[in-house]
């Protein structure tokens, strides 16, 4: 019995492929922090007024960037390697490995799940960080909606869509293969 659960496990690959996408989303995410963080300013003493660090200070439009960067850390990182424990239990533990129908709902959850977030989180990341500039070079709130975030609605709507719907097909996924014998 013991040797068959370890059979199982082995053959089990969604909690890696998972902990990969979280691995990948982790990588991203740094990135953005270097790049927020800004620590060339401390180095050569230069603190430009562009830094996104002094955007979302400034709050305002610059609030976009950071609902952006916490939700991508939130939903893109962690959510994504909490999810790797579902796979795991389900694979490894309870010893029933993904095939067939099962198989194409992970993909889809693997998938539709992490091009939805990073996709929704970087745009509304990038169009803070154009929003919160353009507010403080004087902009009115008017034209920084119009011109800048108002657009951004229907693609950011359209990824968190896609992304719930990975959700959805690995929900799906999970009643199903736990179910199974």
């Amino acid at each position: 019995m013991e040797k068959e659960t370890s059979t199982q496990a082995i053959k089990g690959k969604w909690a890696g492929r998972f902990i990969w996408a979280a691995i990948v989303q982790g990588l991203i995410a740094t990135v953005v922090t270097v790049m927020v963080l800004d620590p060339l300013q401390y180095i050569t003493g230069t603190s430009d007024y562009y830094s996104p660090a002094r955007v979302i200070a400034a709050g305002g439009a610059g609030t976009w960037f950071f609902t952006g960067y916490i939700s991508y850390l939130v939903v893109g990182v962690v959510a994504t390697a909490v999810t790797a424990i579902f796979y795991f239990y389900i694979e490894g533990i309870m010893g029933k490995v993904y095939k067939g129908f099962t198989n194409f709902l992970a993909w889809g959850h693997l998938i539709f799940m992490n091009v939805g977030v990073a996709g929704a989180m970087l745009i509304m990341m990038y169009q803070g960080y154009l929003a919160g500039v353009a507010q403080g070079n004087g902009t009115s709130s008017l034209q920084i909606h119009e011109q800048i975030l108002g657009w951004t609605t229907d693609p950011i709507g359209g990824l968190i869509l896609l992304a719930a719907i990975g959700a959805i097909l690995g929900g799906l996924g999970y009643l199903i293969r736990s179910r199974a014998s």
